[in-house]
């Protein structure tokens, strides 16, 4: 295989106008996968189709699919190739599963700044 997965999807994304393409290196996270790609379509058609083309230029490139899911609804497509994942998602969906964020947190980020209200888990406040 002569060109890397990870070029090869996003040459992909980019051959079909995809946007905000974010590439995260996650083997320091992760045994699971290598890189995960995240890019937005502006349209279910277009999700659909960025994650066809990401599809066929990668089996081009030599490389094998293990799955594809979400292509019903296409408002959040996932393609996996093992080593690559990729998100395809409509901006909506994006911003408000931010997964971005999910995987570039760092230890400290899950610290209480003191910004944040306490949650008190049981009944509500109105019942105690």
């Amino acid at each position: 295989m002569t060109q890397d997965l990870k070029d090869i999807v996003i040459n992909a994304l980019e051959d079909i106008k995809a946007t905000d393409i974010v590439a995260i290196d996650v083997r320091e996270l992760t045994g699971m996968m290598d890189h995960m790609i995240v890019a937005s379509g502006n349209s279910n058609r277009q999700v659909k189709s960025l994650a066809n083309t990401v599809v066929v230029d990668a089996k081009k490139g030599g490389y094998n699919l293990i799955g594809v899911e979400g292509d019903d609804t296409a408002e959040w497509i996932l393609v996996d190739f093992g080593d690559v994942i990729v998100h395809i998602m409509l901006p909506a969906t994006r911003e408000f599963y931010d997964i971005e964020r999910l995987w570039t947190m760092r230890p400290d980020d899950f610290l209480d700044n003191g910004d944040q209200e306490d949650i008190v888990l049981g009944a509500p406040e109105t019942e105690r």
